[in-house]
This record gives C-alpha cells, sequence and structure tokens, in this order.
C-alpha cells in the first residue's frame, strides 16, 4: 500500500467512507423515503395492482440487490429516469449542475476572502473595540434565518417597495451583465448568511496563532504587522482554513443552492433536488445524495493532499 502514488491511497481511504454514506442514504430513503406506489394507482388499488406497480418500480427486490444497483450507476453514471418527467437524471444534472455553480460560486468566494480579512482585522486588534463589534456583528449575522435575508433582500433590491432593480424571478443569463442582474441578490444573500460563521471561525484561528511565541518573538524583534500577519500568521493558520473551506464545497453547492433556487425560481440542482423531495422522486433524490458523497470524499482526499503543501511536516506515510 505505502509503494502505490499519493493521490491513489488518498482515494483506496475514501472508498470506505463513500460506501458508508451512500448505504446509509439508500437506507433511509429504502425505508423512510416516498413510496410512489399508491401515487400512481390512486385511491382503492387491487392487491394485484400493487404488486404490479411495485415489482415495476423495483421495489420488490432484496434491499443488497438495490443497493449494488445503485453503486453501480453511480460508478457509471447510469442514473436511470426520472419518476416525475422520464428524462435521463444524468442528463438532468449535467443541464442543472453549472447554473448552481454559477449561483453559489461567487458567494462562496466572497464569503470566505471576507471573512478571512475581516476575521485577520479582528484577531490582531483582539480585545479592542473593533474586535468586540466584529464579533458582535458575527452573533448577529449568525441569528439570523438564511430564509429572512433572503426575504429582505427581496423586498429592498427586487419590488417597488425597494430600489427594484433585479428581477424577483427566474434566470435568464446570455451574457455577463445578465448574469449580473440575475445572480447579484442571491450572492449577496449567500455572502451575509456565511460572513458571521466565517469571520468567528477565522478569528479564532487567528487569535490562536498570534499568541504563540515565535509571533512574540517577531514582535519583540520589530517585525511590522504585515510581515506578521500574511508571512507568518496566515500561513501557518493554513490547514484549519483550507480544512473549512473544503469540507464546506458540498453543503453549500447542495443546502445553499436548495433554498435560493427554490425561492428564486433559479433552475439549477438545488430546484431540482426541492422538486424530488415534494414529488418523491427517487432517482434523483438517490443519484444528488450518491453524488454528494462522492464529492465530499474528493474533498476530503483534495483537503489531505494540500496539507502537505502548505505544511511540510504533514507526512504522508
Amino acid at each position: 500500500m505505502s509503494r502505490l502514488p499519493y493521490v491513489v491511497r488518498k482515494l483506496m481511504y475514501g472508498i470506505p467512507l463513500l460506501l458508508g454514506v451512500t448505504f446509509v442514504s439508500f437506507l433511509l430513503m429504502v425505508y423512510f423515503g416516498p413510496d410512489k406506489t399508491y401515487e400512481l394507482l390512486g385511491k382503492n388499488p387491487t392487491t394485484e395492482q400493487i404488486n404490479e406497480v411495485r415489482h415495476a418500480l423495483g421495489y420488490d427486490r432484496p434491499f443488497l440487490l438495490r443497493y449494488s444497483q445503485y453503486l453501480k450507476e453511480l460508478a457509471t453514471l447510469d442514473l436511470g429516469l426520472s419518476d416525475s418527467s422520464g428524462e435521463p437524471v444524468s442528463s438532468i444534472l449535467t443541464r442543472t449542475l453549472p447554473v448552481s455553480l454559477m449561483l453559489v460560486l461567487p458567494g462562496f468566494v466572497l464569503g470566505n476572502v471576507l471573512g478571512l480579512a475581516i476575521g485577520l482585522l479582528a484577531a490582531w486588534y483582539r480585545g479592542l473595540w473593533l474586535d468586540k463589534l466584529v464579533i458582535s456583528s458575527s452573533v448577529v449575522g449568525m441569528s439570523v434565518s438564511f430564509l429572512i435575508i433572503i426575504i429582505g433582500l427581496q423586498i429592498m433590491l427586487c419590488t417597488p417597495y425597494g430600489l427594484n432593480i433585479f428581477p424577483v424571478r427566474g434566470w435568464q443569463v446570455h451574457d455577463l451583465v445578465s448574469y449580473l442582474h440575475h445572480a447579484t441578490v442571491p450572492t449577496i444573500a449567500l455572502v451575509l448568511v456565511t460572513l458571521g460563521y466565517n469571520t468567528r471561525f477565522y478569528r479564532a484561528v487567528m487569535v490562536d496563532e498570534i499568541e504563540r511565541d515565535h509571533i512574540r518573538t517577531l514582535q519583540a524583534f520589530g517585525a511590522s504587522p504585515v510581515e506578521q500577519l500574511f508571512r507568518h500568521v496566515l500561513k501557518n493558520s493554513l490547514v484549519p482554513i483550507l480544512t473549512r473551506i473544503m469540507f464546506s464545497v458540498p453543503f453549500v453547492l447542495i443546502s445553499g443552492s436548495l433554498l435560493l433556487e427554490s425561492y428564486f425560481g433559479i433552475p439549477g440542482i438545488g430546484l431540482v433536488t426541492f422538486d424530488a423531495i415534494t414529488s418523491g422522486d427517487q432517482p434523483i433524490l438517490k443519484a444528488v445524495v450518491g453524488l454528494t458523497g462522492v464529492l465530499f470524499v474528493l474533498a476530503l482526499t483534495i483537503n489531505d493532499m494540500l496539507y502537505s503543501v502548505v505544511d511540510p511536516q504533514v507526512t504522508r506515510s
């Protein structure tokens, strides 16, 4: 095992995690997920009709057989057909995933960059009024619901009661101007909902690093604040920073886009997932949950590889 390439070893270590995530999620969907049998048959179906539909949907097959078929679908990306539209699930994801990335990526990047900058500033002036203002503002931001932020921004920026300069719903993107026109309000909402959490986390990491002995030694020798913060504090804090960023990617892409897209009517993977939950479209739900698990394992693998880049002391054994 130790002679295998580093990337291959990390991917192999992620296989048990991926199997565990997919197994638990598939188990929950099978035994607690929506059953489309009675939805398709209507009221008062006969036993023969029920058995026929359950056989057509594959509900009567053994659990392990269904799970192995699920793994095969994930491995081959042959994810079946949507129960609602009959369209191949892979085609649906191919069409909607780029929309979700375009929607959440700017807010995700800005939320982390601003949180890092404000957290670094608050850590440098820790205990002073600026630090207290940042902490209190972060707590307020963390306590406000994502939905409240979306509704407030929509009223202020998208309706005649406010500025009325952005669309209330829809995603008619053809060029950069139309993209900015539709993505600005969701981006601001995502930044506001994540900024408090990011700032608190990054501030705590920076404060812990600033109070170490080697930083105090630099201060005693007259090192400038820029040198201390960027060449030493920020560099030495990259491991927890990267961990937070990489582990946030799957959750922001799915959960963040789900609320934004369902509220603004944006045709991304979040809206497709929301519709699948409400309609009981199991092929789409299984695909989204499985691919989220794959994305989580990939994020974990990339995160481990980045550790060795930013911190040479991290062993590759």
